[in-house]
């Protein structure tokens, strides 16, 4: 009984590890920007969503419909200002740049958790939306957390449909793919990758606001989000929507059951864990595939 809750209750959190995963799947395996203040954009919505929520009395799928695209634009600015200097017009990077990149989204990082230690300090941030319980199966799971899991799922979906239909969505397939390539047929690679960039951090706040129907959030939670959505992008090997379904799936399940059946202090050591097999392991595994 209590592994088939586990089972349930992982299951549901999956849809929303899916989607906080595709926004840093998008700017790492498009964009070729690892970004570690990641988790920041996540943090922030949810913040925004508690400020709105309480001050102004704004449901959260109002919140949902106005904050990730005004994170959209943040992130399109911040691409151009900060990034396409480094990443160039062709996005053929080299491991200097790559380590550049990557202490610069670092130093991001520190500076939004400072600006947010400063305002917010040790506060944590939660409010009460959608929180009767609801039967499913032999375990009764919160009426949010089902809304959250199905908006996850949904938005995910229409991410797939938008990369597999359309015909930017095909242009990026390509991007993703032979970056350089897509040059000698017309495709504006470093434009397209500075607008996945931006979605990626629409994605990321979509999650925040879902994150926050559920959850109880604090300024310094970012770094946690980022690690998450890390394991998720390498559980799903950069695999598209599939990818972040299985890893999220993964993530989700493997948090319950040691939640459960071990300890919840150590549902962040089952994360690290995680996140170490799949650098050892699935890496070692796919690339003896491509080889």
């Amino acid at each position: 009984m209590v592994l088939l809750e586990a089972l349930i209750t992982g299951g549901i959190a999956g849809g929303v590890y899916g989607l906080l995963a595709l926004g840093l799947s998008l700017q790492y395996g498009v964009a070729r920007i690892l970004n570690l203040a990641y988790g920041e954009a996540v943090i922030l919505a949810g913040i925004a969503t508690f400020l709105l929520y309480q001050g102004l009395g704004l449901s959260p799928l109002v919140s949902l419909a106005v904050l990730p695209p005004l994170s959209f634009l943040l992130h399109l600015l911040f691409h151009r200002i900060l990034f396409l200097p480094l990443v160039g017009r062709t996005l053929a990077l080299d491991g200097t740049t790559e380590g550049r990149i990557i202490l610069l989204t670092f130093g991001v990082s520190f500076l939004v958790q400072g600006l947010l230690a400063a305002e917010g300090g040790g506060r944590i941030f939660s409010y009460s939306y959608l929180s009767q319980g609801v039967a499913l199966g032999p375990s009764a799971v919160a009426l949010n957390r089902l809304l959250a899991c199905f908006l996850g799922l949904a938005l995910i979906g229409l991410t797939h449909l938008f990369l597999r239909r359309t015909r930017m969505g095909m242009a990026i397939r390509a991007l993703s793919r032979e970056p350089e390539e897509v040059l000698l047929v017309g495709v504006p690679a470093a434009r397209l990758a500075g607008y996945l960039f931006a979605l990626g951090g629409g994605v990321a706040a979509a999650a925040g606001v879902l994150f926050s129907m559920f959850l109880a959030l604090t300024p310094a939670m970012g770094p946690e989000f980022t690690l998450k959505a890390l394991v998720v992008v390498v559980l799903g090997g950069l695999q598209g929507t599939a990818g972040v379904l299985v890893g999220g799936l993964v993530l989700g399940v493997a948090e319950a059951l040691v939640t459960r059946l071990v300890s919840p202090g150590l549902s962040l050591a089952a994360v690290y864990g995680l996140f170490v097999l799949g650098v050892l392991y699935l890496r070692g595994q796919r690339e003896t595939v491509r080889q």
